[in-house]
């Protein structure tokens, strides 16, 4: 999948980025024919491509600037500068809304444009609806992004929440770039774990019958345990009774297992995470499956027998030592099982895995590369993204929540006391990768000091703002009579907000490939702000019928650019607060 600079450019801005990396590249052939920069600089300049051409982190440098010149200095045997005065010499701008164009530090071209050469933006978004922002640089390639997967052993905590905000606004995004996206939840309910649930749940059964009895040695000991047992005893009490333990055993960690994926299954709906496909261990990656893998790996010579054991050459692949698929007792390996699922993923036709790991996951990260890579896939097919951890601040100290679960924080008190959109959104302030404090006070309030509340308050003024007897003489969409009405839109917080409307496009296709959701939280922070300075600037119910028509367009294209990327983040964005 394409990232960073390469990538192909969209919306508005990414035009002009595109437009004037074309032009340079023409400035470059001209100068060349006139001897100006010596043979090989047009060729090296159009293998430059677009990425060259970027929007200044400092707006005074301009809107955009161009980098071109530093890196054809070496082909030119020339100081960056002298070559960035030679391609602005020979540069064409006509019919380019460049206002001024200039040199400026070691090399740079600076770009000033016309300050209405985005006016048109307005008219764009709001004939494009919700559609703005969207492209289609995926091209429909299948990508599966796979995340949660809790174990079925207990409720899903903080950092799973965490996890489900981010991995569903990354297929949001991978979705509104073109890619075709499939939601995963990797069911681990195989392995010693759901046995130490299943005679956990027992010990607590037999409570119930009035039996002695104990939780085993790294068990469960949480309420939920309790309640399981109680289900349990409602639906198979008289039956279980009669049974044989060994058959009863079986039983209830089927059912304690059932239970706990219908439970993380009602509270990730409750979050707004819906998956595509809930993927079984148990039903999928059995004993067969297991032994296909392996024969498939020793076919290829990528397997050998060593003390008993079957070992996978991962050294060969880039890890730091190989890894057993086959014990010396015959017992496949939790390798062996995560091996042969991603091994079914791509077998389903998937071009590109995602998978969203928690931090305790970080090491086995480059042997589960290695063995992608040793069934045979690219090694940009399979990515592993870490979630990091959450700690939760409360009255400004480390926040316990749970009163009655011990030291687990479950998600669904979480979003009990802050709410499904503050909580989606705070969990997407930062970096996945970068550890995050979660300030319930702030999450609580509704307020402009709350981020989302910022953003969302925003959005309700607009509607406000629309619902005004003043409004009713909006144009609709598409209306050709708008486009002289917009060219009275010259404030500079009418232009400084135009600009952000038009950013979408491209906000979205960098958070998208970059895997960076985050991105958007700060994205429509930004809009808010600027819509906020400009209705305290600019006063949209005029007298004056053309600026009125003109700022009340203005307004409804950030209305619909704010529920656009709230959409893509899951959180509401509400006509009245």
């Amino acid at each position: 999948m394409s990232t960073g600079a390469e990538r192909r450019r969209v919306g508005p801005v990414g035009e002009m980025q595109r437009e004037l990396a074309r032009r340079i590249a023409g400035a470059a052939a001209r100068a060349e024919q006139a001897g100006a920069l010596p043979v090989g600089a047009a060729r090296a300049a159009e293998a430059l491509g677009e990425g060259h051409v970027e929007v200044p982190r400092d707006p005074g440098h301009g809107d955009l600037a161009s980098s071109a010149a530093l890196r054809l200095a070496g082909v030119c045997k020339t100081a960056p500068r002298a070559v960035a005065e030679t391609l602005l010499a020979h540069l064409d701008l006509g019919g380019v809304p460049v206002e001024r164009a200039l040199v400026a530090g070691p090399g740079f071209v600076n770009f000033h444009l016309r300050p209405r050469w985005l006016n048109g933006v307005v008219a764009r978004v709001r004939e494009e609806g919700r559609a703005w922002g969207r492209s289609d640089i995926g091209r429909g390639v299948r990508v599966q992004v796979e995340f949660v997967s809790a174990n079925p052993t207990g409720p899903l905590g903080v950092v799973n929440a965490r996890a489900a905000a981010v991995g569903d606004t990354l297929a949001a995004l991978l979705d509104a770039v073109g890619y075709e996206v499939e939601r995963e939840y990797y069911i681990n309910d195989a392995g010693g774990q759901l046995e130490r649930l299943a005679r956990s749940v027992e010990a607590r059964w037999l409570e119930l019958q009035g039996q002695p009895a104990e939780v085993p040695e790294g068990g469960y000991r949480g309420e939920y345990v309790r309640e399981i047992a109680r289900a349990f005893e409602e639906v198979h009490g008289a039956a279980a009774r009669a049974m044989d333990p060994g058959e009863r055993l079986n039983l209830m960690g089927r059912f304690a297992a059932e239970s706990m994926v219908a439970d993380h299954r009602r509270c990730l709906e409750d979050f707004g995470v819906r998956f595509d496909v809930w993927y079984s261990q148990a039903e999928h990656i059995t004993d067969e499956v297991c032994r296909e893998t392996v024969a498939t790996l020793e076919a290829q010579g990528k397997v050998y027998r060593k003390d008993g054991a079957v070992w996978l050459r991962t050294t060969d692949f880039g890890d730091d030592k190989d890894r057993v698929l086959v014990t010396s007792q015959g017992r496949p390996t939790y390798f062996l099982a995560d091996t042969a699922y991603h091994r079914d993923k791509y077998s389903r036709g998937f071009r590109h895995v995602i998978d969203l790991w928690g931090p305790d996951h970080h090491g086995y990260v480059p042997r589960m590369k290695a063995a992608v890579a040793a069934l045979g896939y690219p090694a940009d097919a399979f990515e592993v993204l870490i979630v990091q951890m959450v700690r939760l601040v409360e009255g400004g100290r480390l926040a316990r929540m749970s009163k009655r679960r011990g030291q687990i924080v479950p998600m669904r008190e979480l979003i009990a006391e802050v709410g499904v959109d503050a909580a989606r959104f705070f969990f997407l302030l930062r970096s996945a990768d970068s550890h995050l404090d979660f300030d319930v006070d702030l999450a609580r309030l509704k307020t402009a000091d709350s981020p989302v509340y910022y953003v969302q308050y925003a959005h309700a003024r607009i509607a406000s703002i629309l619902r005004q007897p003043e409004a009713a003489d909006l144009p609709a969409p598409g209306d050709p009579a708008l486009a002289a009405d917009l060219e009275l839109l010259e404030d500079p917080a009418e232009t400084g907000l135009i600009r952000r409307l038009a950013d979408l496009p491209e906000e979205v296709a960098g958070a998208a490939l970059a895997r960076e959701p985050h991105r958007l939280t700060r994205y429509a922070l930004d809009v808010a702000t600027s819509f906020h300075k400009f209705y305290d600037t600019c006063r949209v119910l005029t007298e004056d019928p053309a600026l009125r028509r003109a700022r009340l367009a203005l307004a409804d294209a950030t209305r619909i650019v704010l529920a656009n990327v709230l959409g893509l983040l899951g959180v509401s964005a509400p006509e009245r607060m």
